[in-house]
């Protein structure tokens, strides 16, 4: 391609060889076709960069050791040679193949910052991830969200302002709250479009969970330092979202077969939390290797589009 790219989708990866050929295969199938796919590979030991065979992918290399979620964008992002960069988890896939350009619609308005999509859970996913899934992201679209809230799984923003301020590399996670949280303070606007929808493969080990949970705990805590969490919060909520989790499992005729995994879940979410925000020191290559290199609610009613999913074989 010659031509300027509508987009540069940004691709976060280490070892995602069963994840990372679906994604390409969403992209393609996309109403949007002049686009700039980069892969970020952190040092994948199986087959994820040879599973990109036969797509348009620019594969960029880090160090195991240099990674964070922000070095890793960041310097995914300065390969891009669009004005609008998509950031993809490697393990999410778009339902709809006009995923991209719903995604990208409200930068048609110049005081949009950032714009981030709806997430759904697979069906292997944990149940209570289901629900955290709908709480975060609901049915219908938010124009000028009041809050900073985004997630970097399924998201797009300004490249210009990107070059004003990169993502902060020293969190080790939640680098896109920090970054809108900054554009939000700099007068930018933050848009929800939950038709631009993904299904997000989480299935984490419960050391994966417990260290995901701790290190975003960590990371909210540099960002926001005068926020608590205190053992008693730790509780309270852990009870309250497995009620909660429970009577949506029984809804759904689940509960049995769901409820020992929902408390281990719930747990794991917050205790990792609570362990984050004690937490105060610098992101060593010890806490990388334990976060990102691992050994192995009421809701409205689901809306209906009209138009037709994309069929994964």
């Amino acid at each position: 391609m010659t031509a300027k790219p509508v987009c540069s989708i940004i691709i976060r990866a280490y070892n995602e060889e069963k994840h990372i050929r679906r994604l390409l295969t969403g992209i393609a199938e996309q109403t949007v076709k002049n686009v700039q796919i980069i892969l970020v590979d952190s040092g994948s030991t199986d087959c994820t960069i040879e599973e990109t065979a036969g797509y348009q992918v620019e594969v960029v290399s880090i160090p195991p050791q240099e990674f964070t979620f922000g070095h890793s964008l960041n310097v995914g992002i300065e390969h891009a040679r669009a004005d609008l960069i998509v950031m993809a988890s490697a393990h999410v896939y778009p339902v709809y193949p006009d995923w991209l350009e719903t995604l990208l619609a409200p930068f048609k308005e110049k005081n949009v910052a950032l714009t981030y999509g709806k997430q759904r859970g697979a069906e292997s996913s944990h149940f209570s991830e289901q629900q955290i899934f709908r709480t975060w992201y609901p049915e219908h679209s938010v124009s000028q969200q009041p809050f900073p809230f985004c997630n970097n799984a399924n998201a797009a923003i300004r490249r210009s302002l990107w070059q004003s301020h990169p993502y902060d590399e020293s969190l080790p996670g939640l680098e896109d709250l920090a970054w809108a949280k900054w554009a939000q303070e700099n007068g930018s606007t933050i848009h929800y479009v939950a038709e631009a929808e993904v299904i997000h493969v989480h299935n984490e080990s419960t050391t994966g969970i417990f260290n995901r949970y701790r290190r975003e705990g960590m990371a909210f805590k540099q960002i926001y330092p005068e926020e608590k969490f205190t053992r008693r919060e730790l509780i309270k909520l852990f009870m309250q979202n497995v009620i909660s989790d429970g009577r949506e499992a029984a809804k759904a005729k689940r509960f049995l077969s769901t409820i020992a995994t929902i408390i281990r879940f719930r747990w794991l979410q917050f205790y990792g939390t609570y362990q984050g925000y004690k937490h105060s020191g610098p992101l060593t290559w010890q806490l990388k290797k334990a976060f990102y290199y691992p050994g192995n609610l009421a809701q409205h009613k689901t809306q209906v589009r009209k138009v037709q999913p994309i069929q994964y074989n």
